[in-house]
């Protein structure tokens, strides 16, 4: 079943009607609907609360549903029934493993589109936080505050980051930020992304980000690596890495990607580097990485660490293994939050309706062939 294709320019959105569906800590200020009667004359906008950010379905009269063009939502989707005139939804999250087999997913040409580009800031914030605390003992010495207990006895086993190499799997706004902070710190940049980008255009990325913030233009990279195969990811992992940031949308490619044979590539190429062994970050989703793997490795010393955001199982168990395996930090899936995040969400969302009022191609789109 096709639903309504996006049209040709329509300056003032005459006909289209937005629905906001947040949980009220994220409900859109009264001046944003002001600006966008401004911008948009004709646009229908409104604002329906939900329980939680994760909430699947919303108590919302089917004739209301009947006339909406424009979703903005995580998780709560209307039926291919309810909503025939859906032409683009805008999501709060900038994964879209979540919406993949929806049925108004699958089944319609109704635009999706993730809100990437909104988490760039505070994620590389926490991915370099982690590692740096990691680097400089932090876990350690608040345990001595704690203790009251000064000992300086291990400072001089702190590294810093320059002249340091991280290695970014999956180059998008995400790891385009991570790397700007990254280089900012003195650290060269590897890059690796599912298509091959041999040329300067081709670096280049057009999704949605905070102005001056990035690397639109894909200059960072000391070195680009690309492929589907084993090989070519294995390639990428040997290329001397001190840091390595995950943050590859999950796909039933991607699925554990990073597993044992990985960390034995990650060791065996420290090994040729003097021993130096590598600090893993997932800041993705969990599944990217198998986690029994994982805890094998740090306790089998294949890798120098890990900072893990997001976990598998989610949330992680009272009681699993991970919690206490050595030389990790495990944070509940915060790495993205921020209190300018529904303010970015928002602007994407402006941003968006600005390229359809004027009949074009709307950024952040979800490929149906890819799934991200």
């Amino acid at each position: 079943m096709t639903l309504l294709k996006l049209a040709g320019a329509n300056k003032t959105l005459k006909g289209h009607k937005l629905l906001i569906l947040t949980p009220q800590f994220l409900a859109p200020p009264t001046a944003f609907f002001d600006k966008l009667k401004a911008e948009f004359p004709d646009l229908k906008a409104e604002h329906r609360a939900l329980d939680d950010f994760g909430q699947r379905t919303v108590n919302f009269p089917a004739e209301d549903w009947k006339d909406v063009t424009i979703l903005l939502t995580f998780n709560a989707l209307p039926t291919i029934e309810q909503a025939p005139k859906l032409q683009y939804v805008q999501l709060t999250s900038a994964g879209a493993n979540h919406i993949l087999k929806e049925p108004v997913f699958v089944d319609t040409e109704v635009d999706f589109c993730t809100a990437n580009g909104v988490h760039g800031p505070q994620i590389s914030e926490w991915i370099v936080s982690t590692y740096l605390a990691f680097e400089h003992h932090t876990p350690q010495y608040l345990d001595k505050q704690k203790q009251a207990k000064w000992d300086r006895s291990d400072a001089n086993t702190i590294e810093d980051a320059v002249g340091k190499t991280v290695g970014i799997l999956g180059y998008g706004s995400i790891g385009r930020q991570t790397a700007r902070v990254a280089t900012a710190l003195g650290m060269s940049v590897h890059a690796y992304t599912l298509h091959p980008r041999p040329t300067p255009e081709s670096k280049k990325d057009s999704s949605w980000t905070p102005a001056g913030l990035g690397d639109p233009a894909g200059i960072f990279p000391a070195k680009w690596f690309s492929g589907k195969s084993t090989a070519e990811l294995h390639a990428f992992l040997s290329s001397g890495l001190d840091l390595l940031v995950i943050s590859t949308p999950l796909t039933d490619n991607t699925h554990h990607l990073i597993s044992a044979p990985e960390f034995e590539v990650l060791a065996r190429a420290g090994e040729t580097r003097g021993g130096r062994k590598t600090y893993v970050s997932n800041i993705a989703r969990g599944p990217v990485i198998n986690t029994d793997d994982l805890v094998d490795a740090l306790n089998g010393g294949l890798i120098r660490g890990a900072a893990v955001d997001v976990t598998d199982p989610e949330p992680l168990p009272d009681g699993h293994v991970l919690w206490k395996t050595k030389n990790v930090i495990v944070t509940p899936h915060v790495s993205g939050a921020s209190t300018a995040y529904g303010t970015r969400v928002l602007a994407i969302l402006d941003y968006n309706l600005g390229l359809l009022s004027r009949g074009e191609k709307l950024t952040n789109r979800v490929s149906r062939k890819e799934g991200y």
